[in-house]
């Protein structure tokens, strides 16, 4: 009955059921402890479940079973020339030794988590010392959704309407280059063929962070982990010692007490549905609308935190990614689409500021540092609509009529007539394509490096001579603004290698541990690699369990 009084108890209590959650309580029960979890929503997967979902893993086992060469001692050079001493070392070598170990764990425990190497999927920074041209990053094998049984409605939908492709990332990448290599168009047949199975058999392929998040899913039914939804965590309990105790928290019944005799996991995401929060600690202007982080991401597993006395860190910082802010939908993550030879990105002036190609979360920086916010302009011509997968639209599959009616694209027979539509100045729009088109009739982008790293070159097009340097000379013109989106904040509970919750002095508070967002990012102010965010969550999920 609703305002009743119930309790309940379990060694371990996992607030959030994304990568990092779902992780800790299965490690929690594989080790042999009772573990529950609870979800704010009512669909389980957080993030995770919306997201590309690799796992940046250095060193693993399934990077050398493929013959790619990786150790510990190049993983830390390559750490200590991005993250740098931002984060305590101690902290990122944790990172680096418990990662693999995990992945095995997860391998060897459960018929369910099964992972592969993404090929050729470069680390964001594969130039510098330690860094790898062939990457470093797993993802979950494709799975039936069937499987999950009545536990498949409740699961994380896609935020991006994919037209009922279900593809992986290595897929993915293959399929955007459809008409322009022989294995994009194979890449298509497969998902073709795929598809029609599906729709004739009621197969259910689930890749990305779904499959991920399914694998973790089933695991847990079978350790007899149950996932409570709908489940508000608005209380951490505490003795007389001041030591965490467990959780209060509300469902549709009313007010609860679950007990946790160990200790309670915060893995709850961050911080991006707050207004008050992304007020109050982002960068400005910032807007709760340009985030692709899902409902119930308003930082309530931090502000609690941080009431019983813990230190937070990064509070400032998101995981950037550049957005379209499509009518109507979610705002659409651009990731291959930065490296669509003939798209540029320009500021409010008509300028050309960037490497549109880098990586995202720089990008994101590179916005606000240039002052190119609320929003900048990715310009493109017919050819490269024609050519490729644009905004989630296939080639020469024509933009939807109301992204038209709202505004959202803009077209230009010209470039005075586009810059007329875009309220930029058109003799600086004319002399930026200029330029641009003159840097990549050459070859070189001598102005911003476009095209000079091996992860720039990873979504760009494999028959040009540098894939992602094209000249715009075909009209009409399109137009479409960029907005400083995030997939997640960066801030939190700062935590040390055991994934516990540190105070300022940099004593624990027992009983509390914090993973993924709910923690401050073991990346500290970079983005290593893909899967760079998913990858310490379900590691660091994996340590707390491990400790408790």
């Amino acid at each position: 009955m609703a305002g009743t009084e119930r309790r309940s108890g379990y060694d371990v209590v996992v607030v959030g059921s994304g990568g990092g959650g779902l992780t800790a309580a299965l490690t929690a029960a594989l080790r042999g402890l009772s573990a529950v979890v609870v979800e704010k929503t009512d669909v389980y997967g957080g993030t995770t479940a919306l997201s590309g979902g690799a796992l940046w893993i250095p060193d693993n086992h399934l990077l050398h079973a493929a013959g790619v060469p990786d150790s510990y001692e190049r993983a830390r050079r390559y750490l200590d020339a991005t993250v740098g001493d931002r984060v305590p070392r101690e902290r990122t070598d944790a990172y680096l030794r418990r990662g693999p170990e995990m992945l095995r764990f997860l391998a060897e425990r459960t018929e369910w988590l099964r992972f592969a190497y993404v090929p050729g999927y470069p680390d964001y920074y594969p130039e510098r010392p330690g860094g790898m041209p062939e990457g470093r990053s797993v993802e979950a094998e494709l799975i039936d959704g069937r499987l999950l049984g009545p536990d498949r409605a409740a699961l994380r939908p896609p935020s991006i309407d994919t037209k009922g492709f279900a593809m992986s990332a290595a897929e993915f990448h293959d399929v955007t280059m459809v008409t322009r290599t022989w294995r994009g168009r194979a890449r298509s047949l497969t998902l073709g063929a795929r598809l029609v199975r599906a729709r004739a058999t009621g197969y259910d392929p689930l890749t990305l962070g779904q499959a991920l998040v399914a694998r973790l899913r089933l695991a847990l039914r079978d350790a007899d982990v149950p996932v409570l939804l709908g489940t508000e965590l608005v209380e951490l309990t505490t003795d007389e010692r001041a030591h965490v105790t467990g959780v209060r928290v509300r469902d549709r019944h009313g007010a609860r007490t679950i007990t946790a005799r160990r200790g309670v996991i915060l893995a709850a995401g961050g911080f991006s549905r707050s207004a008050p929060m992304r007020d109050e600690y982002l960068p400005h202007p910032t807007d709760v609308a340009w985030t692709s982080a899902p409902e119930g991401q308003t930082g309530d597993a931090i502000r609690l935190g941080v009431g019983l006395g813990a230190a937070a860190d990064l509070m400032d910082r998101v995981w950037g990614a550049p957005s379209l802010l499509p009518p109507g939908a979610a705002p659409f993550f651009l990731v291959s689409d930065r490296g669509i030879p003939n798209l540029i990105v320009v500021d409010a002036g008509g300028e050309r500021y960037l490497n549109e190609s880098l990586p995202y979360h720089e990008f994101v920086d590179r916005m606000y540092a240039a002052g190119a916010v609320p929003y900048s302009w990715a310009v493109f011509d017919r050819r490269a609509k024609n050519r490729y997968v644009v905004a989630g639209t296939f080639p020469r599959q024509p933009f939807p009529a109301r992204w038209y009616e709202s505004g959202f694209v803009r077209t230009g027979r010209s470039i005075a007539d586009l810059a007329d539509r875009i309220d930029v100045p058109a003799a600086t729009l004319r002399r930026t394509i200029a330029r641009y088109n003159d840097l990549a009739r050459a070859g070189r982008d001598t102005d911003f490096g476009r095209g000079d790293s091996a992860y720039d070159r990873y979504y760009g097009d494999p028959t040009l001579h540098n894939p992602n340097l094209l000249p715009l000379t075909t009209p009409p013109l399109y137009a479409v603004r960029v907005y400083p989106g995030d997939i997640g904040t960066k801030g939190g509970l700062v935590t040390d290698p055991d994934g516990r919750v540190l105070r300022p002095n940099g004593t624990p508070i027992a009983g509390l541990y914090a993973t993924g967002n709910t923690s401050a990012a073991v990346m500290g102010e970079t983005y290593p690699g893909p899967g760079a965010t998913i990858g310490p969550a379900m590691v660091f999920g994996y340590a707390a369990a491990q400790d408790l």
